[in-house]
């Protein structure tokens, strides 16, 4: 589909400011030198064809909107390029108008700005925690840790609520209806993200391999990703006894795949009442 005006404006612009933020030496190319012709410092169009093992010309007309990428062909320009992930995003929006099904970088995702550990220590009224890309935990409050059993959060909370038999018995009530269908697809989306990701390789062949997990995590193949963001599931908190905990998901801007979670617990069998949406007024 061929770019409008205003795209091919916008793709010309970050490709050529990613160019121009790039030495050629340290591409191992020899430095450029000025002269006439010469319109963006760094990387020339003639070295981004002889990196990405193409026949001259052919960066030129993607810089310039007049390429429809192939999928491989766009992942080689961002790396080319050292794009972070939200350039990566924007770069596939642009061009093939949707999300990239995978990440740029294997570790996008697997840290947090150090600053989050003080935000989610000063929630109060909710158990709040942060986990990276592969589910580790990196971050939590009190109350979350309240939730446990002796008070011993784990060290990957997708581990825990996919294998933990205490889990899977005790806390996470009516986990084969109410759990497994959020978690597992979860987790399948997740590795499809991070294909090359060695540490959710080894948490989903754990969980291929569980009696209980492994067959209904073979089954949620042909489900859609049930996201968590405002879900209502049934739980038995280590203090407060049954009730429900409703969920609230973010992610950092700058670490996709990361998440921040905030889980408001609610006592009782039931939920008497739901929280309404929020939406600003509508302006004429």
């Amino acid at each position: 589909m061929p770019l409008a005006a205003r795209d091919r404006m916008s793709l010309k612009t970050l490709l050529q400011e990613r160019r121009a933020a790039i030495h050629p030496e340290s591409a191992g190319f020899p430095p450029r030198q000025a002269g006439p012709g010469r319109r963006v410092a760094g990387l020339s169009q003639e070295q981004m064809d002889v990196l990405l093992e193409r026949t001259p010309g052919t960066y030129n007309r993607f810089e310039n909107g007049q390429l429809n990428p192939t999928a491989e062909f766009l992942t080689n320009v961002a790396r080319a390029l050292r794009l972070n992930e939200q350039e990566w995003t924007f770069l596939w929006r642009l061009t093939r108008r949707e999300y990239p099904p995978y990440t740029l970088h294997r570790d996008s995702g697997m840290s947090v700005p150090g600053v989050w550990q003080r935000v989610v220590e000063q929630i109060d009224g909710a158990m709040a925690y942060i986990t990276d890309a592969a589910w580790n935990l990196l971050a939590h409050n009190t109350e979350f840790a309240e939730l446990f059993p002796r008070g011993e959060v784990p060290a990957n909370t997708m581990r825990w609520m996919t294998l933990d038999p205490e889990a899977r018995e005790d806390v996470l009530t009516d986990w084969a209806d109410r759990w497994a269908p959020m978690v597992l697809p979860q987790l399948r989306h997740g590795v499809e993200m991070r294909p090359n990701h060695v540490e959710l390789r080894r948490l989903e062949a754990e969980v291929q391999a569980d009696p209980v997990a492994g067959p209904l995590y073979r089954e949620s193949g042909d489900t859609p990703i049930p996201y968590p963001d405002g879900s209502e599931r049934p739980i038995r908190h280590s203090r407060y006894g049954p009730g429900w905990v409703t969920t609230c998901v973010a992610e950092p801007v700058t670490s996709p795949g990361a998440r921040v979670m905030l889980l408001l617990y609610t006592p009782g069998a039931s939920l008497v009442s739901r929280n309404p949406v929020l939406s600003a007024p509508l302006t004429s």
